[in-house]
């Protein structure tokens, strides 16, 4: 039996959907041609992306920039998250996903070509701003 009360559980459901939401948004960002004007919207003015393989990019300009690279050599992506696990502690959380997408790239890549799936596990570090 859980010892929150009824407003601090209906606060935590509120938090869970959040963050699916945030990462839908995400998603959807990235299916937007990588709208780099959308992707600082949903980042802390010193949030970081980082993906393994690909880079690290810390603050808004940075991740702006990335996003400009990413348009420039994709020209297709649906990037898809499912089987959400979310650990809420206070102001922070962090969330993991299963991760699936299919890029199509504007260049023949070494030893992929231009079209490439992805399947994997995304980690997210959140931090609320109230």
């Amino acid at each position: 039996m859980s010892t929150r009360t009824l407003e601090e559980r209906i606060t935590h459901l509120e938090d869970l959907d959040a963050i699916k939401q945030l990462k839908a948004r995400y998603c959807e960002i990235c299916d937007d041609d990588h709208n780099f004007s959308e992707i600082t919207t949903i980042f802390a003015e010193d949030g970081i992306w980082e993906g393994k393989g690909i880079g690290k990019a810390s603050g808004h300009q940075e991740i702006v920039e990335l996003f400009k690279s990413f348009q420039t050599a994709i020209s297709f992506s649906q990037h898809m998250v499912q089987n959400p696990i979310i650990e809420i502690d206070g102001n922070r959380a962090r969330g993991r996903w299963y991760f699936s997408a299919c890029s199509l790239f504007t260049m023949v890549m070494r030893d992929v070509g231009r079209l490439l799936v992805i399947m994997n596990n995304m980690s997210n570090k959140m931090k609320c701003g109230k």
